[in-house]
């Protein structure tokens, strides 16, 4: 990642998409075999998931304040209270190498119930930024008219759609065209950029899931299942996009082109009804226990203890 950061920044860029779950892997074993043949694969997944704040996430901030420019990143994230727990997380890092927002995401989508854990909207949050007012979701939460509605709301311009691959989707299903779709709609209601950053599917990970299904190999190696590019808020691409392979999409990005069709069309400001429509978000964050302490705890010597951990 941070060699990646590094290339983009030397090429003029100041905001740096990863796809979703880029750390350290996306769960196709749950799409390929039942639960208890995937379980050992769970395991792995745990074990390479990071905590956050974190070394590994360091890395990232560091490369991020020292190119200046502004990461958002997907990870799996590992419960600091639950060892079998993990959520799927967006992270927004700023210029400066501040951790802006740590997005889980709020519905894991069909099989990736069987992984990981539902989020909540405390970082349902639009965060400021260089590039413009910036907000982020991961995936299947880009079909979520209320949570993207919710960014709008808080004056999105820039968004940020994270992906993976999705080849053993059903057999109609063009994921590609899929995500062009999602981005577009986004685009085009809000009158807002997209940038879409969409992960890949290597030869190694066909071949380590190969014994998981017969059919994996043809299954994983379905095309237009991978769609990164930029779209603008006349809800079209901009420049070329990436489609099922790998490489670094670049746009230049005008906010100013946001104001003209809003004139027509402002879904957060004058082309809507607050009378008539009410969306109220709870951000409260979720916790496993809430513990209401009364004071210390007798035969202990508070100056012996970490009270700021």
């Amino acid at each position: 990642m941070c060699t990646l950061i590094s290339e983009a920044a030397r090429n003029g860029a100041t905001l740096v998409a990863f796809p979703e779950v880029f750390i350290a892997a996306y769960p196709y074993w749950s799409w390929l075999a039942n639960p208890i043949e995937a379980s050992p694969w769970f395991e792995k997944m745990v074990k390479a998931s990071i905590e956050i704040p974190g070394p590994e996430i360091r890395k990232v901030a560091q490369a991020a304040a020292s190119h200046h420019v502004t990461v958002v990143i997907g990870v799996n994230e590992r419960s600091q209270t639950g060892i079998g727990t993990i959520y799927n997380t967006l992270l927004t890092i700023s210029d400066e190498g501040r951790i802006l927002g740590r997005h889980r995401k709020l519905v894991p989508t069909w099989a990736e119930k069987l992984t990981w854990t539902n989020g909540d909207a405390s970082a349902l949050r639009v965060h400021k930024t260089p590039v413009g007012p910036l907000g982020s979701l991961a995936c299947g939460e880009n079909t979520n008219t209320l949570a993207r509605f919710a960014l709008l709301s808080q004056g999105e311009l820039m968004h940020v759609a994270s992906y993976i691959a999705l080849p053993v989707a059903p057999a109609d299903y063009d994921m590609a065209e899929a995500i062009k779709v999602r981005a577009a709609a986004h685009c085009f209601e809000g009158k807002v950029f997209t940038a879409v950053s969409c992960s890949t599917v290597s030869d190694e990970i066909i071949e380590a899931m190969a014994p998981l299904h017969p059919k994996a190999r043809e299954l994983m190696s379905r095309p237009n299942s991978a769609f990164t590019g930029f779209l603008g808020p006349d809800g079209r691409v901009i420049g070329e996009p990436l489609i099922d392979v790998e490489g670094i999409v670049y746009a230049d990005i005008d906010l100013s082109r946001c104001i003209q069709p809003r004139q027509m069309h402002d879904i957060t400001g004058h082309y809507n009804r607050f009378d008539v429509f009410d969306l109220r978000v709870d951000r409260k964050t979720l916790q496993p226990a809430q513990f209401q302490d009364s004071g210390p705890v007798e035969g202990l010597d508070l100056d012996l203890l970490d009270t700021e951990g």
